[in-house]
């Protein structure tokens, strides 16, 4: 079973400050899921959605 990233786990493995990834995560439609409170990430869906940047 694969580990959700936490916000914290973003921010370090994009190299942003967690406030940025707070203040973004909407409009840069990172593929954050909503569990309970708290926002969670696949690593695969975030490794797809970099891809996808760089494209632009």
């Amino acid at each position: 079973m694969t580990k959700l990233m936490t916000v914290d786990d973003v921010a370090v493995y994009l190299n942003k400050p967690r406030s940025w990834v707070y203040g973004n995560w909407k409009a840069e439609q990172i593929p954050f899921r909503k569990v309970g409170q708290s926002l969670r990430c696949r690593p695969a869906d975030l490794d797809r959605w970099l891809d996808a940047q760089g494209a632009e």
